[in-house]
């Protein structure tokens, strides 16, 4: 089984700490067994989490018996980490294990050395900090996560889930991941990066997720051929207006994300069944297998065959 490592410092983050737990601790496999080992570890027997104070069944040791190890931000984030903490996150990371970071969580990371020539994420508001204290990190603010291969970071805490799911879907292919996600009660995957959560001095009117029903309307119905205007009218709005609002609330355009819509449907019938890439590229609505083919490189970075090679073995 997949051992995940949760490491609590002194002042962590009690949503960082819990949410990669959660979304670890829901998957399950397709004959039910618990897909990952979720451990708690701390550098001393008990560490402060705001509120509560936290008292973790496994220390530092554990790092080296993890596959995956999820650093959770801290309050204050020091500029150099606790004794021994650096050498274990080190010693794991030579060992080839997976480590992610939640949030603020970033700063532990690259206090490391592990993330230097990297590109790296953490909360918008503290990316500045983050540069500014490694600038041999490349800070991206916009993403809500970065998945370097054996290192990822993710956004504010929210994004962890976002981060967690990918994970599992890599590890164990869509349908694990789909179901990890509506127990999460989270999509499975968010368009958009974070800028859409940054605050403005004039915040756009109306504010909030206006658009839920007019994109559940799209994933239900992305195998048609839809044109701007056709999308408008179902919205009730102007051409216009909608491009601005899905600006506002997805960070892309109404196209792009029923672009996205249909790749993410294309990525799922490639997990899950044996269909010809002819009759998914119809099923996801594209308009042949061409434009299907280069679509679904360009958005995923491989060929439809290759992705079915990659995550239908996963599964």
């Amino acid at each position: 089984m997949h051992t995940v490592a949760v490491l609590a410092l002194d002042g962590v983050i009690p949503f960082d700490l819990s949410a990669p737990i959660d979304a670890f601790g829901w998957a399950r496999l397709p004959d039910g067994r618990e897909a990952y080992r979720v451990r708690v570890c701390a550098e001393r027997e008990e560490v402060h989490a705001g509120a509560f104070t936290v008292r973790a069944p496994y220390g530092l040791e554990a790092l080296a018996e993890a596959d995956t190890i999820i650093l959770p931000g801290v309050e204050d984030p020091p500029r150099t980490l606790p004794p021994g903490v650096a050498e274990a996150l080190c010693a794991a990371a030579a060992n080839g294990t997976r480590i992610a970071s939640v949030c603020v969580g970033a700063f532990l990371f690259a206090a490391t050395g592990l993330l230097d020539g990297l590109r790296a994420t953490t909360h918008w508001i503290a990316a500045p900090e983050l540069a500014r204290r490694h600038p041999e990190v490349t800070v991206d603010p916009n993403v809500l996560y970065v998945d370097n291969g054996q290192f990822l970071t993710s956004a504010g805490a929210a994004a962890a889930l976002d981060m967690c799911l990918h994970m599992i879907r890599k590890d164990h292919g869509s349908a694990v991941a789909a179901h990890a996600a509506r127990m999460s009660v989270m999509p499975l995957e968010r368009e958009g990066g974070q800028a859409q959560f940054i605050v403005h001095d004039q915040p756009p009117a109306p504010a909030g997720a206006t658009l839920e029903p007019l994109l559940a309307w799209l994933e239900d119905n992305c195998d048609r051929d839809l044109t701007l205007d056709e999308v408008a009218t179902r919205a009730g709005m102007s051409t216009r207006t909608l491009n601005r609002r899905f600006r506002e609330q997805t960070g892309t355009t109404p196209l792009q994300w029923l672009h996205r819509a249909r790749v993410r449907r294309a990525q799922y019938l490639l997990e899950t069944t044996s269909y010809p890439v002819e009759r998914i590229a119809t099923q996801a609505g594209f308009g042949s297998p061409t434009a299907f083919r280069e679509r679904f490189r360009r958005v995923v970075g491989t060929s439809p065959q290759g992705y079915r090679r990659a995550f239908r073995s996963a599964s």
